[in-house]
């Protein structure tokens, strides 16, 4: 595997618009398991040209999906000789820059997964830098963990969830229920729990990991959880439609006893 990513780095490092290339992902966070893929990152001061990140997947691929921007920008592709999925992803030096200044220091709090990008900047692998880009950034977020940061998320995101006059998460999904809108009751459920987790990583003063395994990364790393935390995640996911307001009450509830 290194053998194979270090011949990866050396194609790409030769770019000058290249800043600085990681890897990151579910690896990184330890929650990789058999069906987990190789994510690396790479930062550009400057566009990077399709046709020359094609030349290179070519050389070690022959399924591959190059310039792909459902996700962002990307290259996917199946490498034979690691038996597994590389994707890369591509993100401007300045984008990044700026992330970092507007949540970890004016302590901008959003919608959920908030802090996300932070962690993967800290906790990821350098595999080449120029001008100490990520070590700087790495070390910047090595201090304590914002308190100002810390109430904005959780006074942002519990508004959201039940706490604003209007349209509340809670709100939207009551009406959604009584429309029986299935779908709008799922894709509102979804964006409650973003918020929800997004408080208890606050709250623990943990950066948040992204949208995988959460349940179980809350449990390894949290020390402080609503009571019977697993369980109640599990009963609103598992509820029948009637039984989701009376879950997310006790969801709630349970929320706010820790904070």
């Amino acid at each position: 595997m290194k053998n194979f990513l270090d011949k990866i780095v050396e194609e790409f490092e030769q770019f000058p618009q290249v800043c600085a290339i990681s890897r990151c992902g579910s690896s990184r966070a330890k929650t990789n398991d058999a069906l987990s893929d190789i994510d690396l990152e790479i930062f550009t001061d400057g566009e990077m040209p399709i046709n020359k990140r094609l030349e290179i997947v070519k050389k070690y691929s022959s399924k591959y999906e190059v310039g792909g921007d459902y996700f962002g920008g990307c290259d996917e592709f199946w490498v034979d000789e690691i038996n597994n999925e590389i994707d890369i992803s591509y993100f401007d030096k300045k984008w990044i820059l700026d992330n970092v200044e507007n949540v970890w220091h004016k302590h901008y709090a959003s919608n959920g997964y908030t802090t996300c990008f932070l962690f993967t900047l800290k906790n990821c692998e350098i595999l080449f830098e120029r001008n100490n880009m990520l070590s700087d950034l790495k070390n910047d977020l090595s201090g304590d963990y914002p308190q100002e940061l810390k109430q904005n998320i959780i006074k942002r995101n519990l508004m959201l969830i039940k706490d604003k006059p209007f349209s509340s998460y809670y709100d939207q999904i009551k009406n959604a229920i009584a429309r029986n809108d299935l779908n709008s009751v799922n894709h509102r459920v979804s964006a409650l729990m973003a918020s929800y987790f997004d408080i208890i990583f606050a709250k623990n003063e943990l950066l948040h990991p992204g949208e995988k395994k959460l349940v179980k990364y809350a449990l390894d790393n949290c020390k402080i959880l609503p009571k019977d935390f697993a369980k109640t995640v599990e009963n609103l996911y598992t509820s029948k439609t009637d039984d989701i307001l009376h879950n997310l009450d006790i969801l709630t509830d349970n929320l706010r006893k820790i904070l």
